[in-house]
């Protein structure tokens, strides 16, 4: 298991979750919600300073057969500018089914579906990031695929 800290990345329409790991790569916790738009990606490449992470995952939202939508196609695009951004390498980690646990996580700890939405988002972020924890610490291996922005490849 690699040693430091990863930042994980819920892209979503209007908010952004995001969630952090402890740098021995054991815990993953909430640390943001993100407002979508201007100045998101500068944002998200200042939470990487500021957290001396080791790598960032960002999400990637597949159906349940394994395939790829008009979602994916979104967060790809956002991958390519948000790589650019980045002081350290960016990959795209498969995040199925992330946001409807949290959804169920948070509703059993009896927070507001309505009120709690910016919560959510970061739970997702903490859902997918330790499952990419968990599956690194079985495997020796980096999760996800590394995103190489265009000109650099």
């Amino acid at each position: 298991m690699r040693t430091g800290v990863r930042l994980a990345v819920d892209l979503g329409s209007v908010r952004i979750g995001v969630a952090a790991s402890d740098p021995s790569g054991l815990l993953a916790f909430p640390v943001e919600t993100v407002r979508r738009g201007a100045g998101d990606v500068e944002r998200l490449a200042a939470l990487a300073v500021e957290h001396d992470v080791l790598e960032v995952l960002l999400g990637l939202p597949r159906g349940l057969s394994g395939r790829e939508g008009e979602a994916a196609r979104i967060v790809r695009e956002f991958a390519e500018r948000l790589a650019t951004a980045l002081p350290c390498p960016l990959r795209l980690v498969d995040e199925r089914l992330s946001t409807v646990a949290a959804g169920s996580q948070m509703r059993a700890a009896g927070v507001n579906s309505r009120k709690g939405r910016s919560a959510i988002d970061q739970a997702a972020a903490v859902v997918f990031l330790q499952a990419a924890l968990d599956s690194e610490r079985a495997t020796g291996g980096a999760p996800g695929e590394p995103v190489v922005p265009s000109g650099l490849g």
